[in-house]
């Protein structure tokens, strides 16, 4: 690997991740667990009027008041071996939600992942009829059955029915076993008046991961119109009112791994036409509560839609449909480039894993030394190149001299030389540049997929977060000093191909230290794997040298 490659692989690297590893957020204050935050829970934002469905009218709020009392509020639990539900007969909210096949990772808190924080409650509805909100969430409604027990494979439905005067509302939620979405329909009759459904999104999601910091900063409300758009919790001001305009397919909050949304999935359905976000109370710099409501359209007093309480798996959100799985926004600004390899390589990793039945940790093995099989034969060609163009330096530093007054004859005789010994100028450091994409994919890929979240390899704990003892890191630094140290064999002594030897493995395992022992474990692998060939390729420059003098 030339020096030019070696110092374009440091400034991309710079690029993507120096940012995030050399200014990360200030980290809350300890807690004593998942849930101890000292957080007023943030006030549910007032509802949007018919007009312009976004605007806030002056109107009662969602938010169920802490002090009305419902004697006979009881809790309806829907159990399936993925999940746990308990919903409220006060408002028919959902107030608990637990993972059975996931765990929290928070300081001071064990067991399985529960994703609404405490206090919080999900599908708090409310009605709109012009200037009229109608708050649904202290209603009293009766649920058809107490408790709802799923095996695998069935599915079933829970109605509720709630009424004031002359309005009656009508709900049904239908569950299946093996699927974290439940359909939700309902009608309400009684008033004459066209009305809008209001949706309060649980204000954020419960912090059960190992690195809180990093958890937060990944909080953010996702929308679907034309686009996927992503709107961070930090973003918004506490007591601040952001009004997002619609129409949009799903609105989502979402953390580093989980996600709670709704969403509209049936063709010709009608879309949430817009929400509203209030930014909540702040923990330190960090941004823990943002409170979202959605406006959904209820053409002569129905209404359809679903929810999603659930992991950002890649498979699973993407057999949901409406382009759910991007959700997950791999790669920031260079998305474009690096989610279409992202998406492949997660496809790939999981096909190894299930099809090879191996851990996680030694599919990464296999991954790093196929793709530098794959690519054996486009290295090859770039080092071929690369000992094309030493070759001819002597000639080219002579035209430099010869014709260094007169820039465009310089060019006109360099291209004429490189024709003459069929040398591509570039043709040494574009191939080598191939591995970056699937590089760069794996840092946003270890990053943000769950299926790598906890899983331990070897005295790794968890190959999505930073090896503890510094190992893989160190061992990424050696080879990469190493691969660079034989690709120089048989080169004329040059002081900065001298000094990047040095200063780039040091300098990129400084980056890699506190980058996921997973991508660590890869880059190590793929640096082994190409000493063989840089072996080979510095062989053969040694012996065209002593051939030459």
């Amino acid at each position: 690997m030339d020096r030019r490659t070696v110092l374009a692989i440091g400034l991309m690297l710079i690029v993507a991740v120096l940012p995030a590893v050399l200014f990360p957020p200030e980290p809350p204050p300890p807690s004593e667990g998942a849930d101890s935050l000292t957080v007023v829970e943030p006030a549910v934002p007032e509802p949007p009027s018919p007009a312009a469905v976004v605007a806030v009218p002056e109107a009662e709020p969602l938010s169920t008041p802490v002090d009305s009392a419902d004697a006979d509020e009881r809790s309806v639990t829907v159990e399936s071996p993925l999940y746990r539900w308990v919903f409220s007969t006060r408002g028919a909210r959902l107030v608990d939600a637990t993972l059975k096949d996931y765990r929290t990772f928070a300081p001071g808190d064990s067991g399985q992942a529960r994703l609404l924080p405490d206090e919080a409650s999900f599908l708090n509805y409310g009605l709109l009829f012009g200037n009229d909100t109608i708050p649904l969430g202290d209603w009293h409604f009766e649920p058809s059955s107490s408790a709802l027990a799923l095996a695998e494979g069935e599915s079933g439905q829970i109605q509720w029915t709630a009424t004031r005067g002359p309005l009656t509302v009508e709900i049904e939620y239908a569950f299946e076993a093996g699927s974290y979405v439940f359909d939700i329909t309902g009608t309400f009759r009684g008033r004459s008046a066209s009305g809008l459904l209001l949706v309060g999104l649980a204000p954020g999601i419960r912090q059960i991961e190992a690195d809180s910091v990093d958890n937060f900063r990944s909080y953010a409300i996702v929308t679907k119109a034309n686009k996927t758009e992503s709107l961070k919790f930090g973003s918004i001001d506490s007591g601040e009112q952001r009004a997002l305009s619609g129409p949009f397919e799903w609105v989502a909050i979402k953390s580093k791994y989980f996600v709670t949304a709704i969403l509209v999935l049936g063709e010709g359905q009608p879309q949430f036409g817009g929400a509203v976000a209030t930014g909540g109370p702040r923990l330190g710099r960090s941004a823990v509560h943002t409170d979202v409501v959605a406006s959904l359209p209820a053409p002569g007093g129905a209404f359809n839609l679903s929810a999603f309480l659930g992991p950002q798996e890649f498979r699973r959100l993407s057999r949901i449909g409406n382009e759910f799985e991007d959700i997950n926004p791999y790669g920031w600004i260079l998305r474009p480039i690096i989610r279409p390899f992202a998406n492949l390589i997660v496809i790939v990793l999981l096909w190894m894993h299930e099809t090879l039945t191996l851990e996680y940790g030694w599919v990464l093995i296999l991954f790093g030394l196929a793709v530098r099989v794959v690519l054996w034969p486009l290295n090859q060609k770039a080092m071929r190149s690369s000992m094309a163009m030493q070759a001819i330096q002597p000639e080219i530093k002579a035209l430099q001299e010869r014709h260094k007054s007169d820039p465009q004859k310089l060019q006109q005789e360099m291209m004429k030389l490189y024709k003459e010994h069929q040398v591509n100028p570039f043709g040494g450091c574009l191939p080598l540049l191939i591995p970056m994409p699937v590089l760069f994919a794996l840092f946003f890929v270890f990053r943000e997929t769950i299926e790598f979240r906890g899983v331990p390899f070897l005295w790794l704990p968890d190959l999505s977060r930073a090896d503890p003892l510094y190992i893989i890191p160190l061992l990424m630094g050696l080879s990469m000093y190493a691969v660079t140290r034989i690709g120089q064999r048989g080169v004329p002594p040059n002081p900065q191909a001298k000094m990047m030897l040095y200063f780039m493995p040091i300098f990129l395992t400084f980056i890699f230290l506190r980058l996921s022992a997973g991508l660590n474990l890869y880059y190590a692998v793929s640096n082994i794997a190409s000493i063989p060939q840089q072996w080979l390729i510095s062989q053969e420059r040694m012996r065209r040298r002593r051939a030459v003098e």
